[in-house]
Parts: C-alpha cells; sequence; structure tokens
C-alpha cells in the first residue's frame, strides 16, 4: 500500500511537470510572434508606397512653343495630345515665367530667367550666363544627361541654322557648358541620336531634354504639324527599354502662351504617374525644376524654384 502510495504520488508529480513542460513550451512561440507586427514595421511598409517616386531613373522633357492651352485641349487638329490628356496627367493650371522664348528655358534648366529678357544668339557678349544649372546638378549627382536638337548640324552648335535655332536650346548660353568644348560635344547632340541611344538603358540619358526644331514645335507652323511630330515622337520614349523597364517621366510642355496671362498646357506621362487625371493647382516651369530636384534628392538651385509648389499631386 504504501509503495503504492508512492508511485501515484510519483505519476501526479511527472503529470504537474510535463504539463508545466507543455505550457512553456507551447508559449514561447507566442511569447515571439508579436515582434513580426510591431507598429515600426508596418510604418516602414507605408513609408516605402509612396516613395516609389524616389527611385525615378529617367526623365524625358519635350519642350513645344508658343501656345496656350485654350489652343490644345479640345482641338480636333491635335488628336494624339488630346488622347495623352484623356489618358495621363495635365497640369492645367501651368504657366510660362515670362516672354520671349529663351528666358524660359533658361527658367526650366537653371531656376532663373538669368538677366536675360530677349532671344539673343550666343557666343554673343552678354548672352552668355555663368550660373548654375540643372545639368550641373545631375553630373555632381553621378547621372546623364543629354540636349536633343532637332535640325541641329553638328554637336554643340551654337548658330542658327535652317530650322535649328539656338533660343530653343537652352544648355548651349551655360558658360560651363558652351566653353567646354568636349563636355558640350558629349551631352549637346542632334535630335536624331535619340532613337540610337534609346536603343539600351545604358546610352539613354538619366535626363533627356528635347528640342523640336521650329517647325515641329508649332512656333512657325500649325497645331497639326507638331502634332503629327509628337504621335511619331512619344511612342519612340514610352516604348523604349528605358521607360519599360524602369521608372520614367515624359513630360511635354510649351515654353510660353499668349499675352499676359502665359497659360500652357503641360502633360505628365510616366510609371508613377496617375492616369486620367487633370489637377488646377497652379504651377510653372519653376515648379517642374522643382519637382525633378525633389525626386533625385537635388537642392532647389535657387529661391524661385525652392518657392515653386511641387507638383507630386500627379505621382501615385
Amino acid at each position: 500500500m504504501k509503495y503504492r502510495f508512492i508511485l501515484i504520488g510519483g505519476l501526479i508529480v511527472a503529470i504537474i511537470i510535463g504539463a508545466i513542460y507543455i505550457l512553456i513550451s507551447y508559449q514561447k512561440p507566442i511569447t515571439n510572434f508579436p515582434k513580426y507586427q510591431t507598429k515600426k514595421t508596418v510604418v516602414q511598409n507605408k513609408t516605402t508606397v509612396p516613395k516609389r517616386s524616389a527611385s525615378l531613373v529617367h526623365v524625358f522633357i519635350i519642350m513645344e512653343e508658343n501656345k496656350p492651352l485654350s489652343a490644345i485641349e479640345n482641338n480636333p487638329s491635335a488628336p494624339f495630345l488630346n488622347s495623352l490628356i484623356r489618358e495621363d496627367s495635365l497640369a492645367s493650371n501651368y504657366y510660362g515665367v515670362t516672354h520671349p522664348s529663351l528666358p524660359n528655358y533658361l527658367a526650366l534648366t537653371s531656376g532663373s530667367t538669368d538677366n536675360i529678357t530677349n532671344d539673343c544668339n550666343p557666343p554673343s557678349a552678354g548672352c552668355e550666363v555663368n550660373v548654375p544649372n540643372i545639368a550641373d546638378q545631375i553630373e555632381k549627382s553621378g547621372r546623364t544627361w543629354k540636349e536633343y536638337a532637332e535640325s541641329m548640324p553638328s554637336n554643340c552648335y551654337a548658330y542658327n541654322s535652317g530650322l535649328y535655332v539656338t533660343k530653343h536650346n537652352p544648355f548651349i548660353y551655360y558658360s560651363d557648358i558652351i566653353n567646354n568644348p568636349s563636355r558640350c560635344q558629349a551631352h549637346v547632340v542632334p535630335f536624331h541620336q535619340l532613337k540610337t541611344d534609346l536603343q539600351s538603358v545604358t546610352t539613354t540619358p538619366d535626363f533627356a531634354f528635347i528640342t523640336p526644331n521650329i517647325c515641329n514645335d508649332m512656333h512657325d507652323c500649325s497645331v497639326a504639324t507638331g502634332d503629327t511630330w509628337l504621335s511619331q515622337t512619344v511612342p519612340m520614349i514610352l516604348n523604349s527599354k528605358a521607360f519599360t523597364t524602369q521608372n520614367s517621366l515624359l513630360v511635354i510642355t510649351w515654353d510660353e502662351g499668349y499675352a499676359s496671362t502665359n497659360h500652357i498646357p503641360t502633360i505628365l506621362i510616366g510609371n508613377d504617374i496617375k492616369k486620367g487625371f487633370s489637377s488646377s493647382l497652379n504651377y510653372n516651369h519653376y515648379s517642374l525644376l522643382h519637382t525633378i530636384e525633389e525626386k533625385w534628392g537635388l537642392m532647389p538651385l535657387t529661391p524661385n524654384v525652392q518657392q515653386a509648389p511641387l507638383m507630386n499631386i500627379f505621382f501615385n
């Protein structure tokens, strides 16, 4: 009988020990599990989504000429442009910063009109500007850039020739480019080079500024002519390896509009750009420059740029 009590007592102790062991083993993974659901992890997941455009690789800008929004939107002579307006994003309250052409090109690429008030031609005295510009920033950040100028006779050509006009090629106005022949030759190239460069992501520059000739930009020729040119050029960009495999942005804008309002259309297309979207918020060329700099982590070039509203509303 004595041994039976001892045996029963031993079994009870064993059961209690086993139960404690099972309970401890069962609780252990539950104690560790919440580490994978902390607020920190959730916040990190949330913050990575809106910053997709921080990985923006390529920016293409096509600069058209002298047309207000009213001359483009709903114009039957511009079917291609209006298809882009419907399908992509439109900044419907976007403005040039001044008149005539050249100061607007300088504003978009340097953040200032640089005291240029006319369409002067380099290398004439007083027409070059010695200021920091977007090309300088891009190179310093380790990125690449090119100006593609249609009908330009040769690389870095600084004189008017046929349908090529220098006032629509801002980069030859910057002293640190035009006075550096090797740099200018490598970066300011004829438009036909774009087709070749788009064949590979490695030859596609991070920043491409595209200047149609004075007919295809709608300056001397009709809206229909410019629309046809864009219908051939834009698909070449959108179907390129750079655009289809990397986060890229294409902006089609105009240098200036009519009269004092200077109201111009600006269309944004890209992997991270909203579809079928329009915003009536107020923007100008400084806003576009500011947005590009912000996406690439570059400091605003001037107070004009710093004070201009960002165009982030167009990005997903």
